[in-house]
Order: C-alpha cells, then sequence, then structure tokens
C-alpha cells in the first residue's frame, strides 16, 4: 500500500499511437451511438474540459428532460454532492435517479451516467454510484454490469500508471494516498493503488485482486478487440480500473466501451474531467482570453473569492496579492465560533471593502483564514456542516455586492458552486471553456444576479503556484 514517488520521466516511456486513426473509429462509434450522456458533478469544476455545453443547476424532471433535447451529446447536472452529508447526497442522488428515469422515459431516449467527481479521489464514494444504480435498476429497467472508475486528469497532473493513481508535483510523480489530498478530513484514504481503494472504500465488498484492469500496454499497443472482450465479461457491477497518461489512451479505451455497450452491455461511471470529454467527442478549443469572456467593457474591478484551503491554493494566493491591479481583503472565517451575528458582521465588513475597492477599478481578493480550522473532538459531519456554512458566508461576499463585478472568480470546488448558485443565482450556465488548463469559464445567464459576467471556477487543487494570478491578469488585460 506504500507505493512510491516516480519521476514524471516516466510519462515519456510509453510509444505513441496513432492519434488521428483512433480519434477517427471513436468518432465513428459515437456518431453511431444514440446514446445520452447525462453528467453529475458534485462539484462546479466538472466541466474542466469541456466547451459549448450546458450546465444545470438543479435536477427537476423539467431540466433533465430540456437537457436530453438538447443536441449536444452530452450535458452536466450539478449536483454539489461533495459539500452535502452521506444522508443528502444518498437523498439527493434517489431523487435525480428518479427524474432521469421519468424524463428518459417520456422522451424515449437511451442514456448512461457518468458520476463525475475529484481526480485525486475525494468525495462521497461508492455511496453515489450504488444509489444511481440502485434507482436505475429499480425503476429504469436498466442492468448495469460494472462500473468505469478512471481518475486521470491531465490538465491537473492526475495519472494512472499500473494501477496506482499519482499526483504531479513539478517534476515528481506522487502516489495519491501520500498527498495532502488523501489526508482530507471528510473523504480522506489510504490507498494509491486505485484496485486496493476499492477494497478500502467498499469495506471489502469488492476485493482489490478482482478488480478489472485496462492496462497501459494494451491501450498503447492499441488492442482495441481484446479490451472490449475484458468488457464484455463485467458482471456483478465489477470495478473496472482504466490506467491513463494521455487523451489518446482514453480514447482507446472508449472506442472498446461504446463497442461493448453496442453489444448490451450497461455501466456506470465513477470519473474526473477527462473521460467526459473523450466520451462525449469534445474538441480542443484554445484558452479564453479576455475579449472572448468580458463581452461588456466597464471600469469596474473584479472580484475573487478564496475558499480552498489546500497548499497549493494558498501558495497560488500569495503570488496573487503580489499584483498591483488587485488588494486583498482577509475574511475572517474562524469567527464562524463566534455565533451569527459576529459572522454576519465580519461578511458585512468584507463586502463594504470590496466594493470600494472595486469601484476604484482594482480587483477585490477575499480569503478565509488560511488555518484550516479545527475543533477538537469534532465529527465529519459536524466538520463538513461547519465548512459549509463558512463557504456560505463566503459566497455572500458576492452575493451581497451592490455593484457589478467586470468579473467573478472563485477558488475551490464548495465555494465555486455556492458562487454560482447562491451568490450568482444561475440556473443554466453555458460553459465557455479553459481561461487555463482545467479551469472552466461559465457565461451566466439572463436570469443570473449579474447576467453575462463571466464567471471562472478555479479548483482547489488545480494549477502551478503562479497559475492564478496568470487567469487575473488574463482578465484584467485590456
Amino acid at each position: 500500500m506504500n507505493e512510491q514517488a516516480v519521476s514524471a520521466d516516466i510519462l515519456k516511456r510509453y510509444p505513441a499511437v496513432d492519434e488521428e486513426r483512433i480519434s477517427s473509429l471513436l468518432q465513428k462509434e459515437i456518431d453511431e451511438s444514440r446514446i445520452k450522456i447525462i453528467v453529475l458533478d458534485d462539484d462546479p469544476t466538472g466541466v474542466q474540459t469541456v466547451h459549448d455545453i450546458s450546465v444545470y443547476t438543479d435536477w427537476t424532471e423539467e431540466s433533465i428532460r430540456q437537457g436530453l433535447e438538447e443536441k449536444n451529446k452530452l450535458f452536466y447536472i450539478l449536483t454539489n454532492s461533495r459539500g452535502f452529508t452521506e444522508e443528502q447526497t444518498i437523498e439527493a442522488h434517489r431523487e435525480i435517479a428518479e427524474n432521469i428515469v421519468k424524463a428518459a422515459g417520456a422522451l424515449g431516449v437511451r442514456y448512461l451516467v457518468m458520476s463525475r467527481s475529484d481526480s485525486t479521489l475525494r468525495g462521497h464514494y461508492p455511496t453515489e454510484p450504488r444509489v444511481l444504480k440502485e434507482v436505475l435498476e429499480e425503476q429504469g429497467g436498466q442492468h448495469l454490469d460494472g462500473e468505469v472508475i478512471c481518475p486521470f486528469f491531465k490538465e491537473g497532473g492526475r495519472f494512472t500508471i499500473n494501477d496506482v493513481h499519482y499526483v504531479q508535483y513539478g517534476e515528481t510523480l506522487v502516489p495519491a494516498g501520500e498527498t495532502e489530498f488523501a489526508k482530507d478530513k471528510t473523504f480522506g484514504y489510504r490507498a494509491s493503488n486505485i484496485r486496493e481503494y476499492v477494497e478500502e472504500k467498499t469495506k471489502g465488498a469488492y476485493r482489490a485482486k478482482d478488480v478489472i484492469s485496462i492496462s497501459l500496454d494494451d491501450l498503447r499497443k492499441v488492442k482495441i478487440d481484446a479490451i472490449t472482450e475484458q468488457l464484455l465479461t463485467v458482471k456483478d457491477f465489477n470495478k473496472i480500473v482504466v490506467n491513463a497518461i494521455d487523451y489518446c489512451d482514453l480514447k482507446v479505451f472508449s472506442t472498446a466501451l461504446y463497442r461493448a455497450m453496442a453489444q448490451g452491455k450497461n455501466f456506470m461511471f465513477r470519473t474526473a474531467a477527462g473521460l467526459v470529454k473523450v466520451m462525449g467527442g469534445i474538441t480542443d478549443i484554445p484558452l479564453l482570453t479576455r475579449r472572448d469572456m468580458v463581452t461588456k467593457e466597464t471600469d469596474m474591478g473584479g472580484i475573487v473569492v478564496v475558499g480552498s484551503h489546500t497548499q497549493k491554493t494558498t501558495a497560488q494566493l500569495e503570488e496573487l496579492l503580489t499584483l498591483d491591479c488587485v488588494e486583498g481583503i482577509p475574511f475572517h472565517s474562524d469567527l464562524v465560533l463566534k455565533g451569527d451575528a459576529a459572522f454576519a458582521a465580519e461578511v458585512g465588513r468584507v463586502v463594504r471593502k470590496s466594493e470600494e475597492v472595486m469601484r476604484s477599478g482594482k480587483t477585490a481578493v477575499c480569503y478565509t483564514d488560511r488555518k484550516l480550522l479545527t475543533v477538537e473532538n469534532e465529527t465529519k459531519e459536524e466538520a463538513l456542516l461547519r465548512s459549509v456554512k463558512i463557504s456560505e458566508g463566503v459566497q455572500a461576499l458576492v452575493g451581497n455586492l451592490s455593484v457589478t463585478p467586470a468579473f467573478v472568480v472563485a477558488k475551490g470546488g464548495i465555494t465555486s458552486s455556492d458562487v454560482g448558485t447562491k451568490a450568482l443565482k444561475v440556473k443554466r450556465a453555458d460553459v465557455m471553456g479553459q481561461i487555463k488548463p482545467g479551469i472552466p469559464v461559465w457565461r451566466t445567464g439572463k436570469e443570473s444576479r449579474f447576467p453575462g459576467t463571466p464567471y471562472v471556477i478555479f479548483p482547489g487543487n488545480v494549477g502551478e503556484v503562479q497559475t492564478l494570478r496568470e487567469v487575473v491578469q488574463v482578465l484584467t488585460d485590456k
């Protein structure tokens, strides 16, 4: 269980494939498949690989039906369930699955569900896929043969090699179980090997030795028929680990997967953003510029809110604050322990200061206390609920503004969900693309608080030290 860090040079040691040919084979399978892909996103960062795709921030039957009627191959439903308790996510996923069954049944649409979650393996697993499976089988008449697990996310430096999942730090690949993400108080884990992770998280219900592995060797040798045969043997909701270090690996796998589905196999998915892009046939586009994003020029500054506590985020924040065009405003989030009145007063202070900064043309950078607040003898559920309360305070820093910012940037998964749904009141957004690799931008809808304002969703675990600074430089580059 104690895998070693390895040099990032290992990523260059695998043979190249004829990606043009593979892309052509995959596109043929996508074109022939009538399956609609519904992506359930446990925080808003999951759209970090796609563009010109809809995101719905509720899961009513009406919204799901609207998504199924779109011309696109896929659409997203934002659940924000990484900010839920176990009971809340069970209730939400039952409701989502029931509404999917109703909407798809009314339209006669064949579909598959992808549970998009964290590329560093945090989240309500295996609960969410299990609940979805139960409802889709009981009420939708689907029989799900297996579950595809694919945490690969190139843009964030997440790679799976010999079933071990790695997080890239500079020129080193560190086993995920050895990173700060594995020490998450709510969603922590020990195993870096995905097969062992499955056994750990399912408490032995699925054993590591029984988990099916799609090897990099077979993927790079383009053994589509052999991989298809592997998938055709899957039964009893067994797990399939997809090794991947580049998008070509996912293209080979997805070609085999579509062929297996065409022969009657059905799968559930627990995946990071990479597989969604490939399964949906999403093309690459250039990174967004200010001209692409800011459609209404203004003398007002923007606002950045930082909630994530990861070491990476703190280093990025410090780098951002070196810019002359920004002003840092600490939000003393630990005041949540002093009661509602003290916490509300702190929110009001930061909002007023932010408005003053934005009116001056500068960008207001509001950030929570950098040390993660811990309370003695606090349970996981209590810690999660308190973090949600702090996140609600962070979103109010945007939601309570009386001026319209030039742009909004939210750093951190729960933070970005609350800002998008509660502060900006977005019901449906268009994903414009990415401002930096793995960092998506929404175009807010007419119903939202600041219509047409670009909203940058910056995951807590993505980017280099300078990336947050670079994002703000792009947004302020007139």
